[in-house]
């Protein structure tokens, strides 16, 4: 019987991944997933893609306060819901309604990232992630795609998906779109399939290129719809919501 294994999330798009062993899975995902996330002063969205190394940050959500601990022990905090003037940021074709967040971020981002950047928290919860509310993938198909490649293993971190499975076959996960899947209290939908970026190339501990992820992949997987991204992993909504813990059944229900 597949079970979920581990559990990612981060407040901060592109920071470190946070491995809670146990989450609410609400109508719009993980409540305070990717909540917070980076632009540029002109507005256009500024994540790992463009400055891997953002992983090497870890937020956490301390009572009222958003913690970023950088890589050189130095720490910015500061009230979460300390905001400033409206934005409206385009997200990946999207229009996610924002405020800037007030307090020591914005100086101790930009001298780490080494150009201007600001800190900005979605007015609505889960408004910052990519597409869909949540993402899952199987260490099977992550298994698979590391042994055709050549490589002894390959953390599933580098997918940054929101919940990661054992017990199923390789890309078994590909065949439940349009399914229903029970984990612990929760009913997911499966949607489709999530095409790839240049992140996963990426190490999730440094944030440097450290695999061609995306020329293996293309090797053997075809493209969504024949033009579109290269498939990892799958999409997920929530339909009953509930907790979830590591070590839950994974049901599939048809």
């Amino acid at each position: 019987m597949p079970s979920l294994v581990r559990i990612n999330v981060t407040p901060m798009k592109g920071a470190a991944l946070l491995h809670p062993e146990r989450v609410h899975l609400g109508r719009s995902g993980i409540a305070g997933n990717r909540r917070f996330f980076l632009v540029t002063p002109d507005g256009g969205l500024f994540s790992g893609g463009d400055h891997g190394p953002l992983v090497r940050i870890v937020a956490t959500i301390v009572e009222q306060d958003l913690r970023l601990a950088f890589p050189d022990g130095a720490l910015a905090q500061g009230r979460a819901d300390d905001l400033g003037e409206p934005l409206d940021i385009d997200f990946y074709g999207r229009h996610v309604p924002a405020r800037a967040v007030r307090g020591p971020f914005d100086a101790s981002l930009t001298a780490f990232v080494g150009r201007p950047v600001r800190l900005v928290r979605a007015d609505r919860e889960t408004d910052g992630v990519d597409v869909e509310p949540l993402t899952l993938v199987s260490l099977a198909s992550v298994r698979d795609l590391a042994r055709r490649g050549g490589r002894a293993e390959l953390d599933a971190a580098h997918f940054r998906m929101n919940l990661e499975l054992e017990g199923t076959s390789p890309y078994e996960e590909d065949g439940w779109e349009g399914a229903r899947l029970r984990i612990g209290g929760a009913t997911l939908s499966i949607l489709g399939q999530v095409p790839r970026c240049v992140v996963t190339t990426q190490s999730p501990a440094t944030g440097e290129k450290d695999w061609d992820t995306l020329t293996q992949i293309a090797k053997y997987r075809p493209r969504i719809h024949g033009d579109g991204g290269l498939p990892f992993g799958m999409y997920a909504a929530v339909l009953a919501p509930g907790e979830v813990a590591v070590g839950d059944e994974v049901v599939l229900l048809g």
